[in-house]
């Protein structure tokens, strides 16, 4: 089970990494709402232990964080 898990985990981080280089034409706070939600994403599936709705609400949280954390 471990080794899913393990598999899972730096698939999910390789895709966030290859969907962040397409953001290259981004802005900076557009850029930190897209890594907000993906790591919001990643903490609520982990903490909820995969619910759907743990990821989702991690998403919209880490997306709000991230996109208010240069605004000045």
């Amino acid at each position: 089970m471990k080794t899913i898990q393990k598999a899972m985990f730096s698939a999910v981080v390789a895709t966030m990494l290859l969907g962040l280089s397409a953001c290259s034409g981004m802005s900076t706070q557009e850029k930190n709402t897209a890594i907000g939600a993906g790591v919001g994403a990643i903490g609520g599936s982990v903490l909820t232990g995969g619910s759907t709705a743990g990821t989702i609400g991690g998403a919209a949280v880490g997306g709000i964080i991230g996109h208010e954390v240069n605004k000045k």
